[in-house]
C-alpha cells in the first residue's frame, strides 16, 4: 500500500542551499489521491527569493505556499507548480493528468479537491504554466483594459509575456511588450505581441503592467504611462528596497500605482469567481500552442538543486524552466 512507499522532495535548507530528501507517504484515504509527478517548474521570481532567504519576516505567513512544509527561511519544502498522473483515488480521477499547487516532489498524497484535471487536449508539459498564467489573469483583471486601449507590459519574463498575450486578446488594444533583452523579441513574435526596447516604447499608454521585478523596470513603466493612467505592479520584490522617481511626472500626470497579487481574486470578479473557476479558465486558455514558446529550459529532478541555484544567481534570459520526472515511474 502507499503508506509503505516513499517519495523524494526538494527542500530549501537555508539561504542559498537546497537538497533532495526522502519522504514517507501516507496511505491515501477516501477522497484523497496519490499523484505521480510528471513535471514541475521553477517560479523564477518567488522561488528565487525563497531560495535566497529574501522573504521578509513580516510576510512569512502570507507567503506560505498551499502545501508548504517547514518555515521560512528554512528548512522549507516550497513550490506550487506540479503536473502529474493520479495513480490512486476516486474513479473519476484515476489515470487523469492533473495540476496541483504542490512543491517539487516525485509523488504525493492530497485531497482529491486539491487537484484540477487537465483538459484532454492540453499537453501536460504546457500545464506547468498554469500558476504563472493564473497570476497573469488576475493581474490583467486588476489592470482592467478596455477595447482600444494602448497597453505597455514592462518585463518579458514568463509572467510579463503571459500578461501581454492576454492583453492582446482584448478587442482593438495595441500591446507592446517592453524589455531590455532584444532576444525576447522572438518570444513576443511567437505570442503575436509587438516587442520594444525601453527607449523605443510608445509613451502615453492607457494602461501599464509592470513585471520586471526591478526598480529600473518600474521607472520605465511610470515613464510610459499617460495622463491619469494606472501602473499595475505584478512584481514581488521580497525584502529588496525599490527606488523610483515619484518626484518627476508621477504627480503632474496624476499617475496611480496599484499592486496585484494572485492570492486575492481581483475585486471586480471576487463576488462571483472562486479559485477553482479561475484555475479552470487558466487551463482552458493553455490550449493555445503558442504558449510552448515560454518553456525555454529543461532539467531532470536530480538536477533541481543546482538549477535552483543557477536561476537564483542568473534570473534573466530563460523563461519557464521545466523539471522532468521521467526517471521516477513509481514510488519506492
Amino acid at each position: 500500500m502507499a503508506n509503505k512507499k516513499g517519495a523524494r522532495a526538494l527542500w530549501i535548507t537555508g539561504p542559498g542551499r537546497a537538497e533532495i530528501r526522502e519522504e514517507r507517504l501516507p496511505e491515501p484515504v477516501e477522497d484523497e489521491v496519490l499523484v505521480r509527478t510528471m513535471y514541475s517548474a521553477i517560479s523564477r521570481g518567488t522561488e528565487s527569493l525563497v531560495f535566497s532567504g529574501a522573504v521578509p519576516p513580516s510576510e512569512y505567513g502570507r507567503m506560505r505556499a498551499p502545501f508548504q512544509v517547514g518555515e521560512f527561511p528554512g528548512p522549507v519544502k516550497y513550490g506550487y507548480i506540479n503536473v502529474g498522473i493520479v495513480e490512486h483515488g476516486p474513479a473519476a480521477l484515476l489515470g487523469r493528468a492533473v495540476f496541483c499547487l504542490y512543491p517539487h516532489q516525485t509523488h504525493y498524497v492530497v485531497a482529491a479537491a486539491a487537484v484540477e484535471p487537465l483538459p484532454e487536449e492540453l499537453p501536460p508539459r504546457r500545464a506547468v504554466l498554469a500558476a504563472n498564467l493564473q497570476a497573469a489573469v488576475n493581474g490583467v483583471w486588476d489592470a482592467a483594459p478596455r477595447a482600444g486601449d494602448r497597453i505597455a507590459v514592462v518585463g518579458a519574463g514568463t509572467l510579463g509575456c503571459l500578461a501581454a498575450w492576454l492583453a492582446a486578446g482584448y478587442p482593438g488594444c495595441e500591446v507592446e511588450l517592453v524589455d531590455l533583452d532584444p532576444a525576447k523579441a522572438a518570444v513576443a513574435q511567437a505570442l503575436g505581441v509587438a516587442f520594444k526596447l525601453p527607449r523605443e516604447a510608445t509613451r502615453e499608454a492607457d494602461i501599464v503592467i509592470h513585471a520586471s521585478g526591478t526598480s529600473e523596470g518600474l521607472t520605465t513603466a511610470l515613464g510610459l504611462a499617460g495622463f491619469e493612467a494606472t501602473v499595475t505592479e505584478l512584481s514581488w520584490f521580497g525584502d529588496r528596497r525599490v527606488s523610483v522617481p515619484l518626484g518627476e511626472a508621477f504627480h503632474s500626470q496624476r499617475l496611480a500605482l496599484k499592486s496585484s497579487q494572485v492570492a486575492s481574486i481581483a475585486p471586480a470578479q471576487r463576488a462571483r469567481w472562486t479559485r477553482q473557476r479561475q484555475m479552470q479558465l487558466v487551463l482552458r486558455l493553455l490550449g493555445d500552442s503558442r504558449l510552448d514558446a515560454l518553456i525555454t529550459g529543461e532539467s531532470t529532478f536530480e538536477e533541481l538543486p543546482d538549477m535552483l541555484e543557477s536561476v537564483s544567481h542568473e534570473p534573466g534570459g530563460a523563461l519557464c524552466h521545466l523539471i522532468n520526472y521521467a526517471r521516477h515511474s513509481s514510488p519506492t
